[in-house]
């Protein structure tokens, strides 16, 4: 089993930067690939990056390509998100997860059995 607790978010203007963290703990943390998603209000769960357990494979949603950037430490059990250019639609609340029994990086939501408590990221135009 994976524990998940994010940190890192805030209250930004657009352009500005913000580092998502998500500390794990679990003996399986690095047998697991990990994601990040975000929801904001009146909307559906959605995904934003991944990465396979090895760090050496990572995926991202189109609407952030280019700006976010998914990485991990085992040794430290640690996942990141680092978010450039932010613009207002980034604005929601980010979720870490990991998949449970899967090695590589995924985009589907239901491949995640594990979920942290969410991050708020608010960014103002």
């Amino acid at each position: 089993q994976v524990q998940l607790v994010e940190s890192g978010g805030g209250l930004v203007q657009a352009g500005d930067s913000l580092r998502l963290s998500c500390a794990a703990s679990g003996r399986t943390f690095s047998n697991s690939a990990m994601g990040w998603f975000r929801q904001a209000p009146g909307k559906e769960r959605e995904f934003v990056a991944a990465i396979n357990r090895s760090g050496g494979t990572t995926i991202h949603a189109d609407s952030v390509k280019g700006r976010f950037s998914i990485s991990r430490d085992n040794a430290k059990n640690m996942v990141w998100l680092q978010m450039n250019s932010l613009k207002p639609e980034d604005t929601a609340v980010y979720y870490c997860a990991a998949r449970q029994g899967g090695y590589t990086a995924s985009s589907l939501r239901a491949e995640y059995a594990y979920w942290g408590q969410g991050t708020q990221v608010t960014v103002s135009s």
